[in-house]
């Protein structure tokens, strides 16, 4: 098998195991970090960041994680919501008085269930990097059915309608948010806006050798996707130093598994409080359970995450993934740049998740 590097409690050895195992067969670079109880015991990658195969992937080689930035963005609307600045059961227009959609609340967002799953008017790839014009047309939308009702995956409209609060509230973008008050402050290597000066260090989206297959259509929604979007068009300066908060964030498994290690492990991550253990329960409050009319399967969302019992996740088109056990004190993240054609993820990231939980015997 392909060898690995980094470092792995020899309890969790099974992760190395795993990843250097996908890297021998799918995977052309990648990383898996593990954080039990509040400690890391597994940082790993291996592998290359160019299709190549002639640049090799380093400790902090980072690429894009695609919709596992949503978790970032999820946390941030839970640290505002702890702290009394944000209610999740407030309209928007509370806090963004030009929105049209009076009965749009801020937890319909969280959950994709607003109806405002995409713009209905013809955006471009670079209308995605403006997001002034792309926020003012959702502001402008009416709701396709009743908010609260039907869950519809809001791939990168759910972003835009979030950040427009927290910089209503805040006075910053939701990238300078996550910057100053979660990325910063754990010392974690992730952004959403990548700075110029670590433009160097970007694994390049790879993209599936079939290209991506669109969502078939379901009851409630056949539309073509809007912008159209492939791998290859972000691989970019303009996307990457973008704020796109849906869909554009860029890490590792490190830096991911740091973050989103705040829930598993109450509230505190590398000595830093940012939530309250309530706090992190609110993300596994059920917000919708049916069938996801945007991605064809059956969801069950919380607010911010996927949740299944007492687990909270989330994962990236293509395949990275970031998963939150809150009993077991878990959290495991997976970040590569060979993506796999497949609607909700694929089973690399799960192998993880399953080689992680062997540790815990």
């Amino acid at each position: 098998m392909t060898q690995v590097q980094g470092t792995c409690d020899e309890r969790f050895g099974e992760v190395r195991d795993a990843l250097a195992e996908s890297l021998a067969k799918e995977d052309v670079g990648a990383s898996v970090a593990v954080v039990f109880r509040g400690e890391p015991v597994v940082d790993l990658w291996g592998g290359y960041a160019d299709a190549g195969r002639t640049v090799a992937w380093e400790r902090d080689t980072i690429t894009n994680v695609w919709s596992s930035t949503k978790t970032m963005i999820a946390l941030c609307a839970l640290i505002l919501a702890d702290r009394g600045e944000l209610d999740l059961d407030a309209p928007l227009v509370r806090y963004w008085p030009e929105f049209g959609a009076a009965d749009v609340r801020v937890r319909h967002v969280l959950s994709h269930t607003s109806g405002l799953p995409v713009w209905d008017t013809p955006i471009t790839l670079d209308d995605l990097c403006d997001p002034s014009k792309v926020t003012a047309l959702l502001a402008a939308h009416k709701p396709r059915w009743t908010p609260g009702e039907i869950g519809c995956y809001h791939a990168l409209t759910q972003g835009f309608l979030l950040g427009e609060v927290v910089r209503r509230i805040t006075g910053k973008t939701i990238g300078a948010f996550f910057a100053a008050e979660v990325a910063g402050p754990l010392g974690a290597d992730f952004h959403i806006g990548l700075p110029d000066a670590d433009h160097h260090r970007v694994a390049p989206s790879l993209a599936p050798p079939g290209g991506l297959t669109v969502p078939p259509p379901t009851e409630h929604f056949d539309v073509a996707p809007n912008p159209e979007l492939v791998p290859e068009d972000t691989n970019t300066a303009a996307w990457r130093r973008a704020e796109i908060p849906s869909g554009a964030g860029y890490g590792n498994a490190r830096s991911v598994a740091a973050v989103q290690s705040v829930l598993s492990a109450g509230g505190t991550a590398g000595g830093v409080r940012l939530l309250s253990r309530a706090g992190c329960e609110r993300a596994l409050e059920e917000q919708y359970h049916g069938l996801d009319y945007g991605l064809g399967v059956p969801m069950r969302y919380g607010l911010g995450y996927g949740i299944s019992g007492r687990n909270c996740f989330w994962g990236g088109m293509g395949g990275s993934l970031v998963f939150n056990d809150l009993d077991a004190g878990l959290t495991v993240a997976y970040v590569m740049n060979q993506m796999v054609d497949a609607i909700v993820g694929d089973g690399r990231g799960m192998s993880m998740v399953t080689a992680a939980y062997g540790g815990l015997g």
